[in-house]
């Protein structure tokens, strides 16, 4: 029971995330099979719709566009601030953050690049932007891939000409798809940026403790 309770958090998004998935998967095939019906094709089979441009595309194109949040929030945070937020360190008060972590590698329990020290430790400083811009950039190059696998799927149908991965890059339907999801990430990041400052959630780390006042920043 204490495993589940200290990764109960991991385990309920894994869970969600995984039953979300599944439900695209099926709604999905359910509409790529209803296009091709009226087109004169023939129904695919499930297993064939997961590896298909229509689904993978979809997939990759949403992962895109949350790394890329994730990955700005991280970078943006380290360097900008928003007064009164929880989600921004205190302009005032940045020692605590950005401390060199030279003096903690002797503390124990200290991560092993801290105690390496050199390029282990500046690497490990910034792990977690690299690590999420890398699944941004993968989720990217996945994203562009099927869907210009989709979209020269659509073309056949309509007796058109397929084009290259590169032509694709370069067409407006690969960066609507990319664009439309962007925009909302970064609204949607802003958005708690700024309710942060009025709004509270008792007992989230995400919130300001209920009576702390306004200009209060971080949680």
């Amino acid at each position: 029971m204490r495993f589940f309770r200290d990764n109960g958090l991991t385990l309920v998004l894994l869970t969600l995330s995984t039953a979300t998935i599944l439900g695209m998967l099926i709604t999905g095939w359910s509409v790529f099979n209803e296009d091709l019906l009226q087109h004169g094709g023939s129904a695919m089979p499930l297993s064939t719709y997961a590896v298909s441009g229509h689904f993978l595309s979809s997939l990759f194109e949403n992962w895109e566009s949350e790394f890329l949040q994730m990955s700005a929030y991280v970078v943006l945070t380290a360097y900008l601030f928003q007064r009164g937020s929880a989600e921004s360190k205190d302009p005032d008060e940045t020692a605590a953050q950005d401390e060199d972590p030279g003096p903690a590698a002797v503390a124990a329990g200290a991560p092993w690049p801290v105690r390496r020290g050199g390029i282990a430790r500046f690497l490990y400083s910034y792990s977690l932007g690299i690590a999420l811009a890398v699944l941004f950039f993968a989720s990217f190059i996945l994203h562009l891939r099927y869907s210009a696998e989709a979209a020269n799927a659509e073309a056949l149908m309509h007796s058109e000409t397929p084009a290259t991965v590169l032509q694709h890059l370069a067409s407006t339907q690969f960066w609507f798809e990319s664009l439309q999801n962007w925009q909302s990430e970064f609204l949607s990041t802003a958005v708690i940026v700024v309710f942060s400052i009025f709004l509270r959630f008792k007992g989230s780390p995400e919130s300001k403790p209920v009576s702390a006042s306004h200009a209060e920043t971080g949680s």
